[in-house]
């Protein structure tokens, strides 16, 4: 598979509606998936758009193939924003459980390959603004749909 031929990969789009005060607009292939919480994404974003605000219940590392991706930390206790990392094509990172954060792609938009591991099978959750658990991405679920 080549991860750069992206016109051949099945992707799932993911866009926000007017309850979000930010524009939402992205979409994953799931490339590998295993029982043992192994998996490997990969996340595309369009322009200056942002995913879901979450927090990483899986040890994630991530590679930014093409454009830049803007990382805003954010205090769990809070809410408050912490700071913005600007991640550019190249750049390599791991962040263990419990990171919470933004992310939106850069004024060409992102794509950025995320591998996961997930020993208890909880890969993230989608957050309100408050810290509210919206939603919770499993392994369990995702193999289910697989099939």
């Amino acid at each position: 598979m080549n991860l750069f031929d992206t016109e051949n990969i099945k992707w799932r789009r993911f866009t926000g509606g007017d309850e979000f005060d930010y524009p939402i607009d992205y979409s994953a292939a799931l490339l590998n998936i295993r029982e043992d919480g192994h998996v490997d994404m990969l996340y595309r974003w369009a322009p200056n758009s942002y995913c879901h605000f979450h927090r990483h219940t899986a040890e994630t590392t991530s590679t930014i193939l093409e454009g830049e991706l803007h990382v805003i930390d954010v205090d769990p206790e809070t809410g408050e924003e912490l700071n913005t990392r600007i991640r550019k094509a190249g750049d390599f990172a791991h962040k263990a459980s419990g990171d919470v954060h933004m992310e939106r792609g850069g004024p060409e938009g992102a794509l950025v390959m995320f591998n996961l591991y997930a020993p208890d099978g909880v890969l993230a959750e989608s957050l309100d603004r408050d810290g509210t658990v919206l939603a919770t991405s499993r392994v369990e679920d995702i193999l289910r749909r697989r099939k």
